[in-house]
């Protein structure tokens, strides 16, 4: 794919100009699984949480005035549908439709989510022939890491309003993909959007983060500081930012806060990396603590 493939029309059809997918914005969020059982038990209004949930409700306001045809939702899958047996370091979800799983306690109480195996194919094709390596996966079983994203910007309704292309990335078993890698695979995600023949609004989200840590010696550890400056630099300058190394996130932000790699692959998909204008800062929410985890939330619009 070269650059031709950023262009919205293209005029090489004897019926007239074909109308290609955009990327209208990007979505960073923690997917912190406490949340999902405030969500699931009644508890998003008690004194711990209200806090929490009402950093949402103009994400949700902005959703409802902004909603996409597909989300493709960056996550990690803790152990539900990958674990020792198989690591897959990038794989997409192909399928028509995604169960929510059983972690432990019965699957949550989430509609089905429905794929676009159409476009999710497109983007298999063409990030594959950009030489970045995906696992494609049709049996797919989607976690808290995803679930709890779509409760956060769509609420609890009968139906998700949206198709959604899951996109699980190994944060979990080191070796991990480098920022700087799922920067770059942001880069060719937009590529492989932008050259499908369909004029879907599609947003790219990045979740997981910000920092914490489960176990170990530093278990409940929470970096403020580090955080915030992590979305300035997002914002900001998310090149450089995407240069640090893993040490960095596992000193500063905990064992759990390597999740944050995740988000440059939304932020890589911006249209401002490949020369466009800056994005404009929609909404932007941080919040201590979520059970032990810093909460971290940004919207970006497409200029």
């Amino acid at each position: 794919m070269g650059d031709h493939a950023t262009q919205q029309t293209t005029t090489g059809n004897a019926s007239g100009p074909v109308e290609h997918a955009r990327i209208t914005a990007s979505v960073y969020t923690s997917h912190v699984p406490a949340i999902g059982a405030a969500i699931d038990l009644g508890k998003t209004g008690e004194p711990y949480w209200q806090p929490l949930f009402a950093g949402y409700e103009p994400s949700k306001q902005w959703m409802h005035d902004n909603k996409p045809d597909v989300v493709f939702l960056v996550y990690n899958d803790h152990a539900t549908s990958f674990d020792l047996g198989m690591i897959p370091t990038f794989a997409i979800g192909t399928a028509a439709e995604f169960e929510p799983a059983d972690e432990g306690y019965g699957p949550r109480p989430v509609p089905k989510v429905m794929g676009h195996p159409d476009l999710a194919s497109h983007i298999a094709q063409s990030v594959i022939q950009q030489d970045f390596d995906l696992t494609i996966v049709n049996d797919l079983k989607v976690d808290h890491g995803l679930t709890v994203p779509m409760n956060l910007l769509f609420g609890s309704p009968e139906a998700w309003p949206v198709k959604v292309i899951p996109f699980a990335v190994n944060v979990v078993q080191y070796p991990v993909p480098s920022g700087a890698r799922c920067f770059a695979l942001g880069q060719a995600i937009r590529r492989a959007i932008e050259s499908y023949d369909a004029p879907l609004k599609v947003q790219i989200w990045g979740t997981g983060g910000m920092s914490h840590q489960l176990q170990g010696p530093r278990a409940g550890l929470i970096n403020k500081e580090w955080d915030n400056k992590f979305l300035d630099r997002l914002i900001a300058e998310p090149a450089e930012l995407a240069k640090v190394p893993h040490i960095e996130y596992v000193r500063e932000a905990g064992s759990e806060g390597i999740e944050l790699v995740m988000w440059f692959i939304a932020r890589g998909a911006m249209s401002d990396v490949a020369g466009g204008p800056a994005p404009k800062v929609a909404h932007r929410f941080f919040h201590v603590p979520a059970s032990n985890t810093a909460v971290g939330h940004l919207i970006l619009e497409n200029s």
